[in-house]
């Protein structure tokens, strides 16, 4: 993908716009040597397989009178796209970082290749957001409030607990146990959670998604590792940034996991339920940015142009951490550059075909791992007004295949919550009902952001809750491109019908969050 390196750094060394789009017209067009980094020939051409109309585009000539032929998948495109968003060049593309901004400028490329007009800030396809980002200057606290069986107690961040993820420097709730084994157990709202269970994996996500579902914090303690609670100290925790100008609403919920050490967790098994923990520590504030890139196809139908249709996927992840195994990059290959390749190639193949009827919007929201902070501020400032976008489609991790479905398909987030899922279906979709309800993945990614406003808008996923979640070796190595590719290619024809046809997306009885 030279011409995207090219404009990447074109941006990067301050050359401006006019130059960094400068490419042939050989880079333009995915026909001509567009290669696969370090493929060889042999190894290329085996990749354009051409089950549900993956391959090559072999002809862009279309004879007046004639049908128009159905695009096909360009599998070296994607490639492209993984290979340069999830490479270590990035760093992770943490969020709120200058490696998110070069995501988004290699975005923002890609979509002036496709003819896709600038639908950001001041013309542009940037979008960028004003941050505030708060920082720990003493180490935080868990506190135990004095209960009728137990003193009250004070553990230390670094030898009592650890950070997984952290929305606040300030929580509290009242204590509850639950067994992350048990699927079905309901999240008390404002609690916070204690869970216990012999899957370090589903106690991990159970904790993850107890912020989704209304709990304060979630507490976790995992067996071994002593060593990590001595070491961790050394830096003080993490928190992620807010918007400038947010409100109440905006600001949503937060997720607050502390992994426990041996000694917290067995104090905290002692402690009776509904005892108050209060965790809390003293912050300094400085600013900072996110970046969406985002572009737009104006409908050519007169009436239906104002009904568009949003893909989005997130540009970001969590950068540089805690190394696992010597590897302190999390690439996010499947969280979300697979997500992001996905939308690129739907915005090669609608950009370079006919008009579609409707509006397009293409969205690659920043921060997403740090609170949906580029959906919200995307929410703030649309290309069209709110109530002219339709539907969303978020395409949220959709490199490896869900061992619950066949392969090469997907689910959809809040299937029964709308009538778009099985609409695409019905139109040649691989696409069925999440079958991880438990998780509540509804509320878990960009498209509960607009949800909330009354977006008909859901997430494509085939997340089967790999332990390389959040972790550096979700990297390229482990993405199933073959599922990847068909997943894609599956919905290209269900795409092209949605965003030419007159169907309304709607809410099903009770579905609007």
């Amino acid at each position: 993908m030279k011409k995207s390196l090219t404009a990447v750094l074109a941006f990067g060394l301050g050359l401006g716009p006019e130059l960094a789009i400068l490419c042939s017209a050989a880079d333009l067009n995915p026909r001509s040597s567009d290669q696969s980094l370090n493929q060889s020939p042999d190894r290329r051409a085996s990749d354009q397989h051409s089950a549900n109309g993956v391959g090559r585009p072999s002809s862009n000539i279309h004879h007046e009178g004639s049908p128009r032929p159905a695009a096909m998948l360009c599998v070296a495109c994607i490639r492209a796209h993984m290979e340069f968003l999830a490479s270590d060049g990035l760093r992770g593309r943490g969020s709120g970082t200058a490696d998110e901004l070069i995501a988004a400028t290699y975005a923002a490329s890609e979509l002036r290749a496709y003819s896709v007009e600038p639908a950001g800030t001041n013309g542009g396809y940037l979008q960028p957001a004003n941050l505030v980002r708060y920082k720990f200057t003493a180490a935080p606290r868990l506190k135990i409030a004095e209960s009728a069986s137990v003193p009250a107690v004070s553990l230390t961040y670094g030898p009592d607990f650890q950070v997984i993820q952290l929305g606040r420097p300030a929580f509290s709730g009242p204590l509850v146990k639950l067994n992350a084994d048990d699927e079905g157990t309901e999240i008390e709202a404002g609690a916070v959670v204690l869970f216990t269970g012999t899957d370090k994996v589903q106690m991990r996500q159970r904790a993850l998604a107890a912020a989704a579902l209304g709990a304060a914090g979630a507490l976790v303690a995992f067996s071994g590792e002593p060593e990590r609670f001595e070491s961790v100290s050394k830096e003080l925790p993490k928190l992620p940034p807010e918007l400038e100008e947010a409100s109440a609403d905006d600001l949503g919920e937060s997720s607050n996991v502390l992994e426990l050490s041996a000694e917290a967790a067995r104090i905290l098994q002692q402690v009776p339920e509904g005892t108050m923990l209060h965790f809390e520590g003293a912050v300094a504030a400085e600013s900072g940015h996110t970046w969406n890139a985002v572009g737009m196809l104006r409908g050519s139908d007169p009436k239906l142009r104002e009904s568009a249709v949003l893909f989005s996927a997130h540009i970001d992840h969590l950068g540089i951490g805690t190394p696992v195994n010597g590897d302190d990059i999390y690439n996010g290959a499947d969280d979300d550059a697979s997500g992001v390749s996905a939308v690129l190639e739907l915005a090669r193949m609608l950009g370079t075909g006919t008009r579609p009827r409707r509006t397009v919007i293409f969205a690659f929201f920043g921060s997403e791992e740090t609170g949906g902070l580029g959906s919200t501020y995307f929410r703030q400032h649309p290309p069209v007004p709110l109530r002219q976008i339709a539907a969303d489609l978020e395409f949220e991790m959709i490199g490896r295949p869900d061992p619950a479905l066949p392969h090469g398909d997907l689910w959809l987030s809040g299937w029964a919550r709308s009538n778009l899922g099985p609409e695409l279906a019905a139109h040649g979709a691989h696409l069925v009902g999440d079958p991880h309800t438990g998780q509540n993945f509804f509320a878990r990614s960009d498209n509960f952001v607009l949800a909330k406003k009354g977006v008909v808008a859901q997430t494509l996923s085939s997340y089967g809750l790999h332990g390389d979640y959040h972790q550096p070796s979700d990297d390229l190595a482990h993405i199933d491109f073959k599922h990847l590719d068909e997943a894609i290619g599956s919905f290209m024809r269900p795409l092209q019908w949605l965003v030419n046809s007159s169907f309304t997306p709607e809410w099903n009885e009770g579905g609007r969050p």
